[in-house]
């Protein structure tokens, strides 16, 4: 795969997806089918029990399958996504979000997204999601 497809996928979420720096996360690797971003955990992250709030930990599981599924340049957008949560993350931690394809067809594709704590590897949350691919490319030239 061309590394020019990488860096333009990786270049436009930055640029246009405002959740993403929102949450203060850095794309750390991008291949075909998988991808890898980072996040630390921060207090404005934190619910009213004192740990990160599931739905930030979903948005994160969500950016990096994102990235993978459309890591081939052809447009792809969710049709499905599940979350298991299995340990906090609290504030000054920071989760490590890794995507890997299991299946990809014509057009349906599925990830597995494990969200772990870097410093201990512990897992925080297991993600499936599903895309519809599209018949287009993501940037037409």
């Amino acid at each position: 795969m061309d590394e020019k497809i990488y860096e333009k996928v990786k270049n436009y979420i930055y640029q246009n997806d405002k959740l993403f720096g929102f949450l203060g996360a850095q794309i750390t690797e991008m291949r075909e089918g998988s991808a890898k971003v980072e996040m630390q955990v921060k207090e404005n992250h934190l619910n009213a029990a004192k740990v990160c709030q599931g739905g930030v930990i979903f948005t994160l599981a969500d950016l990096v399958f994102a990235l993978a599924s459309n890591s081939y340049g052809i447009l792809a957008l969710a049709i499905k996504a599940h979350i298991t949560y299995i340990k906090p993350a609290r504030a000054g931690d920071t989760l490590v979000a890794r995507a890997q394809e299991f299946h990809r067809g014509k057009t349906l594709a599925t990830y597995h997204i494990t969200v772990s704590k870097k410093d201990t590897g512990e897992k925080v949350a297991f993600f499936e999601g599903m895309v519809y691919r599209f018949d287009e490319p993501i940037f037409k030239e």
